[in-house]
């Protein structure tokens, strides 16, 4: 009998797809709130967008973008009754 896949393996396999598009790969638990590298605000980890990396990559992709014109991009992207 073969073996499907597991969640470990389909999540491995996408991590290794990032690590090699120059993607970083951090443990979660290391990135919740109140733990020093925390990025998360929600303790129940329902913030499935992370504000900062949000932030630092619109401004990385957009550097001839004022300041305003970025917040105001991320204000877009955060809103959760916007049309899909």
């Amino acid at each position: 009998m073969t073996r499907g896949l597991s969640e470990a393996d389909v999540e491995n396999t996408a991590l290794h797809w990032l690590r090699g598009l120059g993607g970083q790969v951090k443990y979660g638990p290391d990135l919740a709130c109140g733990m020093p590298e925390a990025e998360r605000s929600d303790p129940g980890y329902r913030d499935v967008i992370l504000e900062g990396r949000l932030r630092d990559a619109l401004t990385r992709l957009n550097p001839e973008l004022p300041a305003e014109a970025l917040a105001d991009a991320q204000r877009k992207l955060l809103r959760l009754d916007a049309p899909r």
